[in-house]
């Protein structure tokens, strides 16, 4: 299979740049696999099409204001430039990081992707506001680097003052402070995530009140959400391509919740991963680990009954597996029909429910 078989056109104007005023106000295109149809409903009306014996899974990592921007100050123990003045400017310029995960052995050490990455070399020093500083000191095969922060306070405190929401760039404005609380679901307990897990943005506590009242039992896994998720596919023959890992665990109590219900209503591609993930490594249990798992077209999912997503990018993994899962010219076909009928795409866009 190519790359370019996942295509299709998007109006720019339809790319939401903000969040509805209320999280459960989008609309949700509901499409029947069996049937080979689809139909324009509204998010409200998840709850009608959950029945007793239902799990609904959803996904508690929380974003962290993990965008950071800073100034390039010299390499090694002596500031470039200072014996060439003419190179001072240059070395001050501005930086954008994007930190990805940090690293399980150091809490000092994270990942992350540094634009502009070419003319940032190991040994460089990025400063930061409110005293946060870093050193690269790797490079990784994705174009990521590794960087040693150094502060007096824990990182993740640091990062609540001097960080920005991660919003993606596909949304062409500046975080706001409302971000802070809408790139974030209501039920997120878990941080690490550089993006959100967009499938859950449309619940409120009332919403999931509701489905558990329609007889779904709720239950949360994590993933959080890094290059794995969000970068695009590096080859144009699928098959060929490969994901970042990214972590994942669930505990036996909510394994508990999947393992005995008769559908697993999976909220968000990144549950679909994880769900998928933990199978493969002998079935729905308590497990920690990480998972590079790349779905698409004939893989045999053996969780997933059911999902909730939002609109995919083109050509993205995401909109691969959704693919994988309902099949290609059903899900092109909705995309062009959601197209028409001027759904809200991406993040703080529309739903799709696929039974």
């Amino acid at each position: 299979m190519r790359v370019s078989e996942f295509e299709y056109d998007l109006p720019e104007e339809l790319i939401a740049q903000y969040p509805l005023e209320d999280r459960s106000a989008s609309r949700m295109l509901v499409l029947d696999r069996q049937a080979q149809r689809f139909e324009d409903r509204a998010f409200v009306e998840l709850p009608s099409f959950l029945r007793p014996g239902d799990c609904l899974v959803l996904n508690d990592s929380k974003v962290i204001p993990c965008r950071l921007f800073g100034r390039r100050t010299g390499v090694g123990a002596m500031p470039l430039g200072k014996k060439n003045p003419a190179r001072r400017e240059h070395l001050s310029a501005r930086v954008e990081v994007l930190l990805l995960r940090q690293c399980a052995d150091d809490p000092a050490l994270w990942t992350a992707l540094v634009h502009p990455g070419r003319r940032m070399r190991v040994g460089e020093r990025i400063q930061f506001d409110a005293g946060l500083a870093a050193e690269i000191v790797a490079r990784g095969e994705f174009g990521e680097r590794t960087l040693r922060f150094s502060c007096d306070e824990p990182l993740l405190e640091k990062l609540e003052e001097a960080g920005h929401v991660p919003l993606p760039p596909y949304i062409r404005r500046p975080d706001e402070r409302t971000d802070r609380d809408r790139y974030q679901t209501v039920f997120a307990r878990e941080p690490g995530s550089a993006a959100a897990p967009t499938a859950g943005l449309h619940f409120t506590p009332e919403m999931i009140e509701r489905c558990r009242r329609a007889g779904a039992r709720i239950a949360y896994t994590t993933l959080h959400v890094g290059l794995g998720t969000f970068q695009p596919l590096h080859t144009e023959t699928v098959e060929y391509a490969r994901l970042h890992s990214e972590y994942f665990e669930l505990d036996e109590r909510n394994a508990a919740l999947m393992r005995a219900a008769e559908r697993i209503v999976a909220v968000g591609t990144t549950t679909v991963r994880t769900l998928e993930a933990a199978m493969l490594r002998g079935g729905l249990g308590a497990c920690r680990s990480e998972t590079d798992l790349f779905i698409y077209p004939g893989f045999p999912f053996r969780a997933t009954g059911a999902m909730l997503t939002n609109f995919h990018l083109p050509r993205s993994s995401l909109l691969i597996l959704v693919c994988a899962f309902a099949g290609k010219d059903l899900v092109l076909e909705a995309y062009r029909h959601a197209v028409q009928q001027r759904y809200r795409f991406f993040s703080y866009g529309d739903c799709m429910l696929i039974l």
